[in-house]
């Protein structure tokens, strides 16, 4: 099995001492590596995009250095998880371990338990194969199916005409850590699924697994009553989500028929209520950085979109402000020295640099 360095043409210099990696924060900060590489084009970035990607494979695929379990989550040995390093998942990479069977479940403090996000997952698949179209290397393409495949194994649960999903697994993804379903995974697991069969190598040796299947159970889930959120990143999903169904339509993929229209109904819905819910009107120390941020960030993508659904779209036109003042807040320096943006400072910031320059994170054609 190729090394890093024979895979890439770089040495990754794995840290002494363990990081502290958070698999969201990564998924932002590898896209915006690859959009400083399209901006600039210095190779320099798209490198350290690589080497992050490394990183956090030798990190959060495997188990934490405090747990007696060692090794890559998959089992799997040294070499085959040097080549299949998602095959097991990717740890959170939050501060406490997770939570042990014998314990009682604790509302607060699983939110700072490790384990494995759903949502945090299809980041790191999205970040993957943006590495695999810029680069033009399929096995990160490969990877990320493979953590497509695994994920949706673990998570989704139940009949085939009555899937659910978890929302929190385990780090080993036996048993489930919070059991309530994520209100928009299905969504994002559908969305996710049909990119990376879309994008995928052609080559009649294309490896890996095929994601029909997922991507119908997930698409099986999608209640469209269910997907308007007044939760500002919550929104911000949902306008990427319609997004990336724009784009895999023009591409002449086939999706789930008026998928389009019903997400976007639900983050119109959604925005009316933020706006007059007045959030923005807030000072610093009461609001959240990194959602408010999400908001912007889908802004963006959705402003960009051109044809059909016009009319529904040119709803969009009247919340356009709402993205520069979003943005323009959270750049004062006295915001960013608030309670608020200094407790979640890694999220806060690489979200802050997404929004300034989201073409990384948004990608170029399919």
């Amino acid at each position: 099995m190729m090394s890093f360095a024979e895979r890439t043409g770089l040495t990754s210099s794995q840290p002494k001492q363990p990081e502290r990696r958070y698999l969201w924060t990564d998924a932002f900060a590898v896209t915006n590596f690859l959009g400083l590489s399209r901006a600039t084009g210095e190779r320099h970035y798209s490198d350290l995009a690589l080497l992050l990607v490394d990183r956090v494979h030798h990190a959060l695929g495997k188990h934490r250095p405090d747990d007696a379990r060692k090794g890559w989550l998959s089992g799997l040995d040294p070499e085959q998880g040097e080549g299949h390093p998602t095959r097991g998942g990717l740890r959170i990479g939050k501060q406490l371990p997770e939570r042990r069977p014998d314990q009682p479940p604790d509302q607060e403090l699983e939110w700072d338990r490790d384990g494995q996000y759903f949502h945090y997952l299809t980041q790191w698949m999205h970040a993957l194969n943006q590495v695999a179209l810029w680069t033009r290397r399929p096995v990160f393409n490969l990877w990320s199916r493979e953590l497509a495949d695994t994920a949706h194994r673990a998570f989704v649960q139940g009949a085939p005409a009555r899937r659910r999903m978890f929302w929190k697994m385990s780090i080993d993804l036996t048993r489930p850590l919070v059991a309530s379903m994520g209100q928009h995974d299905a969504l994002d697991g559908y969305v996710t699924c049909l990119e990376l069969e879309l994008t995928a190598s052609p080559s009649p040796e294309r490896s890996g697994p095929k994601l029909d299947g997922a991507a119908s159970d997930f698409a099986s889930m999608i209640e469209d009553r269910q997907l308007a959120t007044d939760d500002p990143l919550g929104i911000g999903g949902l306008l990427l989500a319609a997004y990336r169904v724009q784009r895999l339509l023009s591409a002449g993929a086939s999706a789930q028929k008026g998928l389009l229209e019903k997400v976007l109904t639900g983050a119109l819905s959604g925005l009316d209520t933020y706006a007059q819910e007045g959030a923005l009107r807030e000072p610093a120390e009461t609001r959240l950085a990194f959602r408010e941020l999400g908001l912007a960030i889908g802004l963006h993508a959705v402003l960009s979109l051109r044809g059909e659904p016009r009319s529904l779209l040119r709803q969009f036109d009247r919340y356009a402000p709402l993205e520069a003042q979003i943005i323009s807040f959270w750049l004062d320096p006295s915001h960013q020295k608030s309670a608020s943006f200094m407790e979640h400072l890694d999220i806060n910031q690489v979200m802050l640099a997404t929004s300034l320059a989201p073409e990384g994170y948004l990608g170029g054609a399919l």
